[in-house]
């Protein structure tokens, strides 16, 4: 019995434990024009290569470079290149991500990525979302569509407020019923991307049923640091013939 103890002891401290990779920051906004720095940290692995991945909002993650300490060029993935994409490291298991001359269609999330060989695992970073917003960011063309059933007779009858031509992948939706904000019963998609290069998603506010209060219900979407809003009445939402 000690024998077996023992032996499953020792087989137990030959087990490695998988490295955690982190990055920092976990945010960054910037202008159009500036430099994205983010850094990468591989943990207790030093041989092996930091992978970049980007991540458009609902997307696929796409390839974009990787980087070994020993490499004198980086590698790239498809439609990626430098300078507007390069890497660094100052260690060898300390890498730099740098997007030069950031673009709003550089907005997604980045991730960082190795192979743990002890472990016999990928790992990856928790991401970086960059965020791009031009000086003067053209603003997403809102619409709220009355509901497609009676609220006064369904349970199930909801506000759409439908955004269209969102300038980059990250927007936030809030609702608000005469001017207060709410979350219950509210639901938003991931933002889609169209061959011209814009987004849009759509957002779903449930209705209880109409009232005599004349209520409004105002869709809000937050694009970098601007807001736009939609407003329509209860008023508006119990006529449905119009």
């Amino acid at each position: 019995m000690l024998g077996t103890l023992c032996s499953l002891l020792a087989a137990l401290t030959c087990v490695s434990a998988v490295t955690v990779v982190t990055q920092q920051p976990s945010v960054v906004t910037l202008t159009r024009g500036e430099t994205a720095s983010i850094d990468c940290n591989l943990g207790s692995v030093t041989g092996r290569r930091a992978n970049w991945y980007k991540q458009i909002h609902g997307g696929v993650p796409q390839y974009v470079l990787c980087l070994f300490h020993e490499w004198t060029d980086v590698k790239y993935g498809a439609g990626f290149s430098s300078p507007h994409f390069t890497s660094t490291y100052q260690s060898k298991s300390d890498y730099r991500l740098i997007i030069n001359n950031v673009e709003e269609g550089d907005s997604a999330v980045y991730h960082c990525h190795t192979w743990d060989n002890s472990a016999k695992e990928h790992v990856f970073g928790g991401g970086t979302k960059v965020i791009v917003t031009g000086s003067s960011l053209p603003p997403p063309v809102l619409t709220v569509y009355r509901p497609s059933t009676n609220p006064l007779s369904s349970s199930h009858a909801a506000l759409v407020c439908l955004a269209r031509q969102i300038s980059i992948g990250f927007a936030e939706v809030n609702w608000l019923i005469n001017g207060s904000p709410v979350t219950e019963g509210t639901w938003t998609s991931t933002a889609v991307q169209h061959p011209d290069k814009t987004f849009q998603l759509s957002s779903y506010l449930s209705l209880p049923g109409c009232d005599s209060e004349d209520r409004s219900y105002t869709c809000k979407v937050t694009v970098g640091s601007s807001s736009f809003e939609k407003t329509m009445r209860m008023s508006e939402c119990r006529n449905t013939d119009d």
